[in-house]
């Protein structure tokens, strides 16, 4: 399985993560297939960068982000707008067939 997870990285007592995807088999800081983002904890504010892009696609393929990262593309929102974009698509398709239906009988009523 692929998991999206943090790679500890820095010197001691300052640590800086990295988001990589790696095989759930592989040890924490060993092999990973691709870094899509950073987190340093220790920094204000400025501390978290994501790919969104990457981050969407993995997600997209089916890997499955620790509870940690989680909460992280949930800070970073990543989670938020993937969900308005699932929704949003979903909603479009649902609602344009009803608006073409009431906007066709709207102007014929007027009309009458």
């Amino acid at each position: 399985m692929v998991r999206i997870r943090l790679r500890r990285v820095g010197r001691k007592k300052a640590p800086v993560y990295r988001i990589v995807v790696a095989d759930s088999q592989s040890p924490r800081d060993g092999k990973f297939i691709e870094i899509i983002g950073q987190y340093a904890p220790r920094q204000a504010q400025g501390g978290l960068s994501v790919n969104e892009e990457r981050a969407n696609y993995w997600l997209g393929v089916g890997a499955q982000p620790s509870d940690t990262v989680r909460s992280l593309l949930r800070r970073a929102g990543v989670l938020k707008r993937r969900h308005e974009q699932r929704l949003g698509i979903e909603l479009k398709a649902a609602a344009v067939p009803v608006r073409e239906s009431e906007e066709e009988s709207l102007p014929e009523s007027s009309e009458a």
